[in-house]
């Protein structure tokens, strides 16, 4: 039996340009060269492909507004949010930090192709960076599809300075996750830890945030 058709791309949603504005070329140029090269560097699956831009590239954009001084991104892998994020806000000094040493590759040759002077690209583990001198607080650290809140938090919360926030890319089940994280929220001091809900006002997927303060 022959091999099934592998499937194509998704077509740009018409929203994307207003998402990205004077960036939308850059995004374009990401999301292709993602399409192309994600399923053989093991970025990610075919079955991706016909959702990328609005289960991917949108969802990570979305978080974009909220963004603000120094920001890492914790399990960077293709660069989503981390990428699609230094992409969207130039004006937003980004770390992407991944312990695998083939997608620190991609991302830097990502970085440096698309001419993105705002990206520092960090080989290593979260849990190994406080106290290393590698990496400075933070005002703000992201994450997407890492792993659960009750164990995501003791990875990201000490990497953020005193005041600074956590913005959690999350699923449908984000609430839930936070009641069973209370554990954690307590023991990294975390407060007015909520649930936003982005991406109505533009007509797509809603995209879940677990946005949260690290106690001064």
């Amino acid at each position: 039996m022959a091999d099934a058709t592998p499937p194509l791309p998704e077509a740009e949603p018409a929203v994307a340009a207003a998402v990205f504005g004077d960036r939308i070329e850059l995004a374009r140029s990401y999301t292709d060269s993602l399409a192309r090269n994600g399923e053989t560097l093991g970025l990610i699956g075919p079955r991706e492909l016909p959702q990328l831009w609005t289960r991917h590239i949108l969802n990570s954009a979305l978080l974009a507004p909220l963004l603000r001084g120094r920001v890492g991104d914790v399990g960077s892998g293709a660069g989503l949010p981390g990428l699609v994020l230094a992409i969207a806000r130039p004006d937003v000094e980004l770390t992407l930090i991944e312990p695998m040493e083939r997608r620190t590759e991609w991302l830097q040759a990502e970085v440096d192709r698309l001419g993105l002077d705002n990206v520092t690209v960090l080989r290593a583990r979260a849990e190994e960076l406080p106290g290393s001198g590698r990496l400075a607080p933070l005002d703000q650290v992201t994450a997407r599809a890492v792993s659960a809140l009750r164990t995501l938090i003791p990875l990201t919360a000490p990497l953020v300075r005193s005041g600074g926030q956590l913005l959690l890319l999350k699923g449908g089940r984000a609430q839930d996750e936070i009641a069973a994280a209370q554990k954690a929220i307590r023991k990294h001091r975390l407060h007015d830890v909520e649930v936003l809900e982005l991406g109505a006002d533009v007509g797509v997927d809603i995209t879940r945030v677990i946005r949260a303060t690290v106690d001064p």
